[in-house]
């Protein structure tokens, strides 16, 4: 095929970072024409259902007593308006938790964790102590220090941070904000703060802002270079796009689900840099402990000696958490995670007599804390030690994952169940962690990829038709697990056969209403819509927030633009073109060879084909989709010396990716 060298005008990559992570819509805006109603539990559904409630430590109430004790006011079911007029946050579509008796189609275990989450409002934990709860995904800790307010953990969103402070001062003195407290890098940490504090009130020094050391790097790196894809799939995790109800999203684990509001990042004044660290913040005692690679990759715990009260952060919730997102992430260390556990109980155990956590609610007196403790602990020693025992046995992570179970001490506490980390899911995330995704057996080191395996699997087993009536004949004896996986063929094979997609998304919903995690529930049932339905169209929503961007490093940057690289487009070019930044005074070389994208920072080509100076505010712009290329460089906001057709011809090689694909049918072919 002919290459065409585009020209300056035909720059209409609107943004550097166009293809950037896309935020999904409100579930309004989902595809116009009426989606397929949802199926009601099979008779097998609803006897295993009824076989999990037999099994369950009902009698055992006390989460319901811990999440309502110390309530003030309730939030009830407020909206909380977001941008564009449309609400962030209501609990008004979950009233249907009201109803003490599961339904059939829903887990009985998720439906009690679901009903609990909907406890809400301003709570006092302890003299000086409060927390916002329920008005987010995430907690809002404040303390009361001698002259200010230390506030922990902002939400995820600007609105709903300012609807939690405004209710506080409702009921506490109105005191100025001294410090705030980020516990660890991911958004529903840190993305209100713009709704506790100003730019001014940090760059003047009356606040702080202190977070774990590598904070910046993880809070803006996490979701950048695979963010597109992380962003798609979250969708099936968190389940936003399902209408909520008995047969919809319920729950989201650690609690409701995610507001659809404004994020936003103020970078910290103050890293905790040691393993441990004592500060006094306004006459308050801090004890931080960093605790990296287990739930993020930077986070601490905290424990308030004036107060008696540990704070586990994420590392300590009131359930069994992932040690592998369903979004995708790395995988995280399950021993490390037991071992910060037992670390905080040997050292913070015996003067703690309040534990909280920055999400679901706490606990009281310091045995209770000492058993949450080793409860915790010894959930993710056991999961970890007994998949690598069978791992050494040559038992692979499917395998492991069929017959791990909770030990009958452990499942006696609710707070091991796994309403956000799946159980099974967890067992295959420790497997990859230590072996990869390879099981070893050379049959699957090469295997065939989803659509010539489904032709292939179709074809011996006797055409579509046949495949059909046998399936058929294993969803009526409730054999799910195998009629999603054998329709997922017959789908890849011939994405067209609806009787194929009926069928698997049948299975796929059954499974949604018998699993305990709340993120295998959603995504289960988003698949089943999607089969039913189509890829839903949602506009395109840059999820970049203007003081993330603003955060990138430069070399970050650069990084993502070698993942928007088309490198078949690319063979055969060489380019070399200079990057200078007049703001922050930085220099780079971006070179194009090989059909790879590289850079080296701190210096200039003599040889470049051009030199582009500009400033970062400028870039960010662009990549805000605030101005395009061509417009900056029309405007003199970007110069160009040397051959300006070789920055159109790289920026013509620069692919933009779709907010949606499929995952649960074919991609269309390239």
């Amino acid at each position: 095929m002919k290459k065409i060298v585009p020209t300056l005008t035909a720059l209409l990559a609107a943004s550097l970072f166009a293809g950037c992570a896309q935020q999904p819509a409100a579930p309004a805006a989902q595809a116009a024409a009426t989606p397929t109603a949802s199926k009601d539990a099979t008779e097998a559904t609803r006897a295993a259902n009824r076989t999990v409630a037999t099994q369950l430590p009902l009698a055992n109430t006390q989460s319901f007593d811990d999440a309502k004790r110390g309530l003030i006011e309730a939030f009830g079911d407020q909206v909380i308006m977001g941008p564009s007029g449309r609400p962030a946050w209501s609990l008004k579509p979950f009233e249907f938790l009201a109803k003490e008796q599961a339904p059939d189609s829903v887990n009985p275990a998720l439906w009690r964790h679901a009903r609990v989450n909907m406890v809400n409002g301003l709570f006092k934990v302890t003299d000086r102590m409060y927390q916002l709860r329920g008005l987010d995904l995430s907690n809002m800790t404040i303390i009361e220090g001698d002259t200010g307010l230390i506030v922990i953990d902002p939400m995820t969103a600007v609105e709903t941070a300012k609807a939690g402070m405004d209710l506080y001062f409702k009921h506490r003195p109105k005191k100025p904000v001294v410090a705030v407290i980020y516990t660890h890098s991911h958004a529903d940490h840190f993305g209100g703060v713009r709704g506790v504090v100003t730019d001014a009130d940090v760059a003047s020094g009356r606040v702080k802002v202190i977070a774990p050391k590598g904070f910046m790097e993880e809070a803006v790196g996490e979701n950048v270079i695979a963010g597109n894809a992380m962003s798609r799939r979250a969708l099936y995790q968190f389940g936003m796009l399902l209408p909520r109800g008995e047969k919809g999203q319920v729950d989201a684990g650690l609690g409701k689900s995610v507001p659809l509001g404004t994020i936003s990042l103020i970078p910290p004044t103050m890293l905790i840099e040691k393993p441990v660290e004592t500060h006094r913040i306004d006459g308050i005692d801090i004890v931080f402990e960093n605790t990296p690679g287990a739930e993020a990759p930077a986070e601490f715990i905290m424990f308030y000696p004036q107060f008696k009260v540990l704070n586990m952060a994420e590392i300590g919730t009131q359930n069994f958490h992932n040690l592998l997102p369903m979004r995708g992430a790395q995988v995280r260390d399950a021993l490390a995670w037991s071992k910060y556990l037992g670390g905080a109980l040997q050292r913070y155990g015996a003067g703690a007599e309040i534990m909280i956590a920055q999400h679901h609610w706490p606990v009281w007196t310091a045995p209770r804390v000492q058993n949450y403790l080793k409860i915790q602990r010894d959930s993710y020693k056991y999961l970890h030690d007994q998949t690598l025992r069978l791992m050494n046995q040559g038992y692979v992570g499917a395998e492991i994952a069929e017959t791990m179970k909770m030990p009958p001490s452990l499942r006696q506490d609710w707070s091991t169940y796994s309403f956000y980390g799946d159980l099974k899911h967890n067992v295959k995330a420790i497997y990859q962690r230590y072996l990869g995704y390879y099981d070893a057996n050379p049959a699957n080191l090469h295997a065939l990829p989803p659509v010539d395996a489904g032709r292939k699997a179709v074809e011996y087993m006797g055409g579509a038709d046949a495949v059909m009536k046998r399936a058929r004949e294993d969803f009526a004896k409730g054999e799910y697990r195998w009629v999603a996986q054998v329709m997922s063929q017959l789908v890849f094979a011939d994405p067209t056969n609806k009787q194929a997609r009926e069928l698997g998304a049948d299975a796929l919903e059954q499974m949604g209403y018998q699993v305990e995690s709340a993120t295998a529930r959603n995504a289960y049932l988003q698949g089943a819509w999607e089969l039913r339905n189509g890829v839903p169209k949602l506009p395109s929503i840059s999820t970049a927030a203007p003081d993330v961007i603003r955060a990138v490093p430069l070399d970050m940057f650069f990084d993502y633009l070698g993942v928007r690289l088309n490198g078949d487009k690319a063979q055969g070019k060489t380019i070399v073109l200079n990057w200078q930044f007049t703001d922050t005074k930085q220099n780079f070389v971006l070179n194009l060879e090989n059909s790879a994208l590289t850079y080296a920072e701190g210096t200039q080509a003599p040889n470049a084909d051009a030199t582009l100076t500009l400033t970062r505010a400028t870039l960010d712009t662009i990549s805000l989709q605030q101005t395009t290329f061509p417009a900056a460089m029309q405007a003199g906001q970007i110069k160009v010396t040397g051959n300006p057709a070789k920055v159109g011809e790289m920026l013509g090689l620069f692919e933009t990716f779709p907010n949606m694909f499929p995952i649960v049918e074919p991609r269309p072919a390239r």
